[in-house]
C-alpha cells in the first residue's frame, strides 16, 4: 500500500476513488476498482461518475445483471447523460432486450444532436 492510499483524505475524496479504482481496473485488478469505486460510493452514494464507472466495469467483465443495476442508478441520477444512455444501449443490447436497446440508442442519439445544436457551425 502506497503512502498515498494511507492518507485519510484521499480515501474520503469520491473522485479520486473513481480515478484510481478505473486506473486498477485497466490494469487489470477488477477486485481493487471494484473496492474503491464501492468506497467512493460511500462516500457519496449519489456520485454519478461512480454509478457509471461500476457500470461500465461491470459490463467490460461480462457481469450483466450488476452492470444493469449499476446503469440504472447512474441514469436515476442523469437521465440527460449521452455517456449513461449509451452504457444502456449496450448492456441491453448484449441481454438481448433489442426494444430497450434502441430505446437508450435513441436518447443518446437525441443528446448528441441536441449537444450539436448548442455549438453553432464554424464561419465561412
Amino acid at each position: 500500500m502506497s503512502l498515498r492510499e494511507t492518507d485519510p483524505r484521499r480515501k474520503r475524496d469520491p473522485q479520486t476513488l473513481v480515478e484510481e479504482g478505473t486506473l486498477d481496473f485497466t490494469l487489470g485488478d477488477l477486485p481493487s476498482a471494484v473496492r474503491k469505486i464501492n468506497d467512493a460510493l460511500v462516500a457519496d452514494p449519489n456520485f454519478f461518475p461512480a454509478h457509471h464507472a461500476l457500470a461500465e466495469i461491470y459490463f467490460s467483465a461480462r457481469d450483466l445483471p450488476k452492470a444493469l443495476d449499476a446503469a440504472k442508478k447512474a441514469h436515476e441520477l442523469q437521465p440527460g447523460d449521452i455517456h449513461i444512455n449509451t452504457s444502456l444501449s449496450r448492456i441491453y443490447m448484449e441481454m438481448g432486450d433489442k426494444p430497450q436497446a434502441e430505446h437508450f440508442g435513441a436518447q443518446a442519439r437525441m443528446l448528441g444532436w441536441k449537444d450539436e445544436l448548442k455549438t453553432p457551425p464554424p464561419a465561412k
